[in-house]
């Protein structure tokens, strides 16, 4: 610990610490001083325990009245870069279309995909960002977006290149998903090898030197594609030395949260179907279980994922939004994870980790984020609560008072 001329730049004081130390509990800490330097924690602790005066620790010192102090959100799966809304869809479910009948009809993916194809990248920008923002009004400084509503090579290109122009913009990491097995488009119609062909063998590739990948995605499922149509997909992943994560079990058991394992997977998502036998292989692999309980709402889904078994199993829950037009247009991560604890059944601080440390080993961040402790991203949320309970307690209701993302206060 340094003074003088290598002060930290900023010394939090008067706070009550949640930094999710350790494997269980919330790690309070009463009467806590966070220290930053750069865009990294280097001090996570008590107040009483810096060696000097706060004003000879740092440049900086703020006084946050004793609020709540947390880790940033994370949300690790999001859709939110995309033209146009489905409102009229949810009309259709209401009026007793299922979502297969709206997708087999060409409404679902495919109407999207048409305003998305039109819009211009400036255009998918404006649109996207106020998306984005009203997630990091809800305490969210990591954000995963999957492309997958364009559908051809310059239309998925632009999704993502609008969502690395969102992360510089906001200042906030956002982590690029191909998404690239979502539907079949409609120029392929009666060609379904030749487009798994191009995505694989140029596609793919393409978009991977182009720096526009992080990790890679499908949707295989009954009215999407196949158990090995998704292998083929994810061996040219594997070619590449790209992660892969999946839309897995959301509608019937094809094996998906087994094929993720399999591949090692960043996270299966979604897992409604999911069978004991492909828990067990999660828990091998150390496959992150993405509980999207926004779409299992907004659907009316009645089968719950396996919760007990992912407990049993020690396989890590997390919670994201999966904010998209159709199945999940929800503008709240905090209310995704009130729907997890009230839908599924987890307990707040399964939920808060859902969304903060198995968020960031669904997004191969694990180092760096999720937790408030020395060495990691200083990515924080300052809340006017008295217990971690209530970020998933509220519905509704006012955001942080105060965000840092990488060091930077963003509000």
């Amino acid at each position: 610990m340094k003074t003088g001329k290598t002060r930290w730049d900023c010394l939090l004081l008067d706070a009550r610490a949640m930094t999710l130390a350790g494997d269980q509990g919330y790690a309070l800490i009463e009467d806590a001083a966070i220290g930053i330097a750069g865009h990294q924690i280097v001090y996570a602790g008590r107040r009483a325990d810096l060696p000097f005066a706060p004003d000879q620790m740092a440049v900086r010192v703020e006084l946050l009245g004793g609020a709540l102090v947390t880790p940033g959100l994370i949300d690790a799966h999001t859709h939110l870069v995309f033209a146009g809304d489905r409102a009229n869809e949810f009309e259709m479910r209401l009026n007793g279309a299922s979502y297969v009948e709206i997708a087999q009809a060409g409404g679902g993916i495919l109407s999207t995909v048409r305003a998305t194809r039109a819009a211009s990248e400036d255009e998918l920008l404006a649109m996207s960002l106020p998306r984005a923002r009203a997630l990091l009004r809800d305490g969210v400084t990591t954000l995963e977006i999957k492309s997958g509503y364009g559908l051809d090579l310059e239309s998925e290109r632009r999704q993502l290149r609008v969502a690395r122009r969102i992360g510089s913009a906001l200042g906030v990491d956002v982590k690029l998903t191909y998404l690239a097995l979502h539907a079949l488009p409609p120029e392929f119609a009666g060609r379904r090898g030749d487009f798994i062909d191009t995505v694989c063998t140029h596609w793919l590739p393409m978009l991977h030197a182009e720096g526009l990948v992080d990790a890679v995605d499908a949707f295989c499922e009954g009215i999407a594609f196949t158990p090995a149509e998704t292998r083929r997909l994810f061996d040219a992943a594997r070619a590449l030395a790209l992660p892969v994560k999946l839309h897995a079990d959301q509608l019937s058991d094809l094996d998906g949260a087994a094929i993720a394992a399999e591949y090692a997977g960043l996270s299966a998502d979604h897992l409604e179907y999911t069978n004991a036998a492909a828990v067990a292989r999660m828990a091998a692999s150390g496959t992150v279980a993405m509980l999207l309980p926004a779409a299992f709402y907004c659907l009316r889904e009645t089968t719950l994922p396996p919760i007990d078994a992912f407990r049993a199993a020690g396989v890590a829950m997390a919670v994201a939004s999966d904010l998209n037009p159709g199945t999940s247009p929800i503008l709240s991560l905090r209310l995704a994870m009130n729907q997890a604890c009230t839908l599924f059944r987890l307990t707040p601080e399964e939920a808060i980790r859902g969304a903060t440390v198995h968020a960031a080993k669904a997004l191969g961040l694990s180092g760096r984020k999720g937790r408030l402790v020395p060495g990691h991203d200083a990515d924080l949320a300052v809340w006017d609560m008295s217990s971690p309970a209530e970020l998933c307690y509220w519905i509704g209701g006012p955001g942080p008072s105060a965000l840092f993302a990488g060091g930077e206060r963003l509000y």
